[in-house]
């Protein structure tokens, strides 16, 4: 669903409360949190889609480090999952299985395990999971946590969404495609720990509402600005030519949308071309993490990830002005 018509539909659970619901739906975020101590708290968190790739070990990976991600923006660790899945009856059991294996393969790389899970019989195939974090409430990485003067850390090129749409449609090269893939199967494990170790308070992980999407999410949460530089923006090779082409999905429009008529603080340079904020608003599979540091702190956030062999890229700035400015 896109963000507007989401918002309409969860209003009247809007006002469930808890004392231990450190983050639930009263306050949106990528994942519920549940006080069980004062040192440890449960991240909770689900999702699952259609194949993205044709491969069902892939599909059934990425689908899993997609789910995971959720747990990392939160600033959390993996502990266990559950598998949710919909395939067709007629379906071969070897694809099926592959698909599994590609998850538990995935989980098991975030060092936590399957332990069940739930399957229908669908017409379609779909396949997530549910899973299961911790994380010490006192260290929660929330969506509203951005302050003014923070520099602003992504740790996934963009661009896998217009990809996969494009390879739908025979129009992408299977080595786009590979670095598409490639990057949606990198988990935001390093990314988190980093986030957390530099004193991180704002992060949010790129998924169904695109990069803009959900930085706008921040901004509203936060009542703090943010500033992009759409220069420093890091793009998955071949994705500019193909959002020159067009052929976007149907995510774009819709989170454009919200963007310009529900958001309503969205502003966009004179210089920046229309293409690259379709591509900003085009929806992202396993997207990286959106985090923000005090800028004391910026240098070692780049020297975490060299020491860990990942990249990041820092993209802009948090600002007084609430808006969300591309530049």
């Amino acid at each position: 669903m896109g963000p507007g018509d989401l918002q309409d539909v969860l209003g009247d659970l809007r006002d469930q409360e808890h004392a231990d619901l450190l983050v639930g739906l009263g306050r949106s975020d990528d994942a519920a949190v549940y006080r069980v101590t004062d040192d440890v708290a449960i991240v909770e968190t689900v999702d699952f889609f259609p194949p993205i790739v044709d491969d069902p070990y892939l599909f059934g990976a990425i689908a899993a480090a997609n789910s995971m991600s959720d747990v990392y923006a939160m600033g959390g660790q993996v502990l266990f999952a559950l598998n949710v899945a919909g395939f067709p009856r007629e379906l071969p059991k070897a694809i099926i299985a592959a698909v599994f294996r590609g998850g538990a393969d995935k989980v098991r790389e975030a060092g936590g395990v399957i332990a069940g899970g739930h399957t229908v019989v669908d017409a379609e195939p779909k396949y997530g999971l549910c899973v299961t974090g911790r994380v010490d409430p006192r260290r929660i990485l929330i969506k509203g946590g951005l302050r003014a003067g923070q520099r602003v850390f992504l740790s996934k090129p963009l661009g896998t969404g217009l990809i996969a749409t494009a390879a739908k449609n025979d129009t992408c090269e299977p080595a786009v495609l590979d670095g598409a893939v490639q990057s949606m199967l990198r988990l935001n494990r390093v990314a988190a720990r980093v986030a957390q170790e530099a004193g991180a308070t704002g992060a949010t992980d790129i998924t169904g509402f695109g990069l803009l999407g959900h930085a706008s999410e921040m901004v509203a949460a936060s009542g703090a600005g943010l500033l992009i530089r759409s220069q420093d923006l890091p793009l998955l090779p071949g994705a500019r030519a193909l959002a020159d082409l067009g052929g976007w999905s149907g995510g774009m429009g819709r989170n454009r949308q919200y963007l310009e008529e529900t958001f309503g603080r969205l502003a966009v340079g004179a210089a920046v071309p229309d293409a690259l904020i379709k591509l900003l608003c085009e929806s992202e599979t396993s997207g990286g993490l959106l985090f923000a540091v005090d800028p004391e702190r910026a240098n070692s956030v780049h020297e975490a990830f060299v020491s860990a062999r990942e990249p990041v890229w820092e993209i802009g700035e948090v600002t007084t002005e609430l808006r969300l400015a591309v530049v």
